[in-house]
Parts: structure tokens; sequence; C-alpha cells
């Protein structure tokens, strides 16, 4: 077990460095953030101080390692836009994501996997070409045009709901339906085939044929096993809580992490961006390191690796 943990926390690490670096060097190539930060009529002086004061005009590899010793200080940077820590500006917006993400993420749970179960239980019947029919429409529409379309019915045809802000609950009903439909759909799908697969396998026949019930057969032996894949669904899920609701965020103009994310990005603000992506690939690291784990307690057959194969 510590040998599979020590793997997992070493490929994780790996992981977060390369994203920093990619992010790094994607960032720094396609633009100078003086020239967008300052006015276009900026006196040459003024433009050269600023790269002078945020280091930009050391080489790449010269900012590329002092930026990586500042992040093993716990040092994520400085905005660019109001010289302000950038760990601080995003973790004023991570409320407002999960406000959104959290809520999404059990309509998801609650909607697509009882939906998937029930599906292949009634398999070839109207339900379930119903409920797979539903799946893959909201699978199919983009979340942006979703959005636009609940907008336009509940918010400026019936007027029952506010098409965007962050005053009230009731500004965060319309992005958590937008968020959950897509998701729900997605673990509709992939419940269901887990599930025919598990139907489908000798062990369940045998158990019928000694006389198990039904319903015994599937709780005792089919959803433990099918939850395995839809388990990785779920935990790519989770790790997506910060970062999954860019293209929302920014339709229902919420104050998230998402939309901090684009504004950052079009502004060329190194430190926010990168510190975004850092933040999401921890949470997305940390989640398939929890998936890994729940991978043994679901199929004990999966906790001890075979002779001469790595963890």
């Amino acid at each position: 077990m510590l040998r599979f943990l020590g793997l997992r926390l070493a490929r994780a690490l790996l992981t977060l460095a390369l994203v920093v670096t990619f992010a790094f060097v994607v960032l720094r190539l396609s633009g100078d953030p003086a020239l967008l930060i300052m006015s276009a009529d900026a006196p040459p002086e003024a433009i050269a101080a600023f790269r002078r004061a945020w280091g930009l005009d050391d080489p790449l590899w010269e900012q590329y390692v002092r930026y990586f010793a500042a992040i093993f200080r716990g040092d994520l940077g400085q905005s660019m836009r109001d010289g302000r820590p950038a760990i601080e500006l995003v973790a004023e917006r991570i409320p407002a994501t999960l406000a959104l993400t959290l809520p999404a993420l059990l309509i998801k749970i609650g909607l697509g996997i009882p939906a998937g179960v029930y599906a292949a239980l009634h398999r070839n019947s109207f339900a379930d070409r119903a409920v797979m029919l539903l799946a893959v429409a909201g699978f199919t529409v983009p979340s942006f045009v979703l959005g636009l379309v609940l907008v336009l019915v509940f918010a400026v045809t019936l007027g029952w709901l506010p098409s965007g802000g962050q005053e009230s609950w009731r500004h965060a009903i319309l992005p958590v339906i937008t968020l959950g439909i897509g998701g729900a759909a997605v673990l509709a799908r992939f419940t269901r085939s887990a599930m025919l697969e598990v139907l489908g396998q000798p062990y369940m026949r045998t158990a019928l044929a000694k006389g198990v019930p039904w319903h015994v057969a599937v709780r005792r032996h089919a959803l433990p096993n099918a939850a395995i894949p839809t388990v990785t669904i779920v935990g790519f899920m989770v790790g997506s809580l910060l970062a999954g609701a860019v293209v929302v965020e920014s339709v229902f103009s919420w104050p998230g992490v998402g939309r901090l994310l684009v504004v950052a990005v079009a502004n060329r603000d190194l430190a926010v961006v990168q510190c975004i992506l850092l933040l999401v690939a921890a949470t997305m690291v940390t989640a398939n390191l929890i998936v890994d784990l729940l991978y043994g307690a679901l199929d004990p057959r999966l906790r001890v690796a075979p002779k001469g194969a790595s963890a």
C-alpha cells in the first residue's frame, strides 16, 4: 500500500510540474503582458519600466526557475493588474464557484446514476429509450447553448428567474441546472453501459441459477462492479469543481473562478492564470488519487498487483 501511494504521489507531483511548465511557456509565448495591461499610447520608457519591474526582460529560463522557486516557498505571485497576491484573488472567487458546482454535482449524481441503472434494468423498454434519448440530447447540446435557451425561456419569456448576477439564491438556479443536466447525461450513459456489461457476466447468471433473488443479485453483485467505471467519471467531475464552470459563469455573469480565468487570460495576468491552473491541477490530481483508493474498496482484486506488474 505504501508503494502504491508513493507511486501515485510521485505521479501527482510530476503532473503538477508539467501543468505549471505548460502554463508558463504558453502564456509567455502568446503575447506581451506589458502591451496589454498598459495603454496603447504609453511611452516606451513606461513599458520598459513595467517589464523590468515584473522581470519580463529576463531570459525565459531564468523566469521559469524564479517562478518554480517561488512556488516551493508558497508564493504564487502577484496580479499584474492590481498588485494583490494571486492566491488572494482566486480564493475570493472559490466560494462563488462552489456555490454552483457543488449543487450541480449533486444533480449529476442524484439524477444520472439512478437513471442509468433504471435504463439498464429495463433494457429496450420505452423507459430505456426515453432515458437514453434525453441523455444523448443533454450530452450533445453545448452548455452555453443550453444556458442561453434557459435564459430565453425562464428569464426573458416567462420572467420567473433572473438571467445573471449573484444577488440571491434565485440567480444560481439556471446556472446550476445548466451544469447539472450535461453531467447527469454523461453519468446516465456510462452507468447504463457499465450495468449492462455486468448483468451479462457469468457470475450474475450463476447467482440467479443458485436461486438468489434478482434484486439481491443486482444489489450485491451488479451495482458494486458497475460502480468502478462510474466512480472514474464522478472523480473527474469532482476534480473539475473549480474550473468546470468557465463557460457557464461567463454566460450568467457569475463572479467565480472560471470567469476570473477568462479575464486573466485576456489580460495576460500571468500569476493569476498560473495560480488557477495549479489549483485546478491539484484538485484533479487529488480526485484521481481518491478514485484509485476507491477502486480497491470496490474491488478487492485491485488492491494487490500481480507479481512483476507495476502498481
